[in-house]
């Protein structure tokens, strides 16, 4: 939906995550596009201020939400991809190996109760690569997720 950004672009947005994005996932903004496609609801931008035609606000910012998310006690390994609906997200993991992709419930952990963001886990993929494969071939990233519940 939107162009793709420069190189320099996703430099400075590792700079402010903290940690290189995973190769694939450089490659899909700066060769396909900075968002707006992929699975559920599309792809979060890796710069802020796009907006969609037609739309009023802007859409969503890996980054911006990666900041607000580490203000709320998420890891900072966690970036943000797109939203699941209602309390559901889907992120990829900067540590892990092949760069799972996470099922998180915004409302599944409870920090008073002494929980921390790994009880609102729901699922992890095996990799981005998996994941976004999934949907590029036609098929639907929560049919894994939910034949596990």
């Amino acid at each position: 939906m939107f162009p793709p950004v420069t190189p320099k672009e996703v430099d400075a947005a590792e700079s402010i995550i903290g940690r290189p994005l995973p190769e694939l996932l450089r490659r899909i903004y700066t060769e396909v596009g900075n968002g707006g496609f992929g699975p559920d609801a599309g792809l979060a931008s890796v710069t802020g201020g796009q907006r969609a035609s037609g739309h009023l606000t802007d859409w969503p910012c890996s980054v911006l939400r990666h900041e607000c998310n580490r203000a709320a006690g998420l890891p900072t390994s966690w970036l943000y991809l797109t939203s699941g609906g209602c309390t559901m997200e889907w992120h990829v993991s900067l540590l892990a190996a092949d760069n799972p992709v996470l099922l998180y419930d915004t409302d599944g952990w409870v920090p008073s109760w002494g929980e921390d963001p790994h009880a609102g886990l729901r699922y992890a993929t095996a990799s981005l690569r998996k994941w976004l494969w999934t949907w590029a071939n036609g098929g639907e990233v929560w049919a894994e997720a939910l034949s596990l519940a």
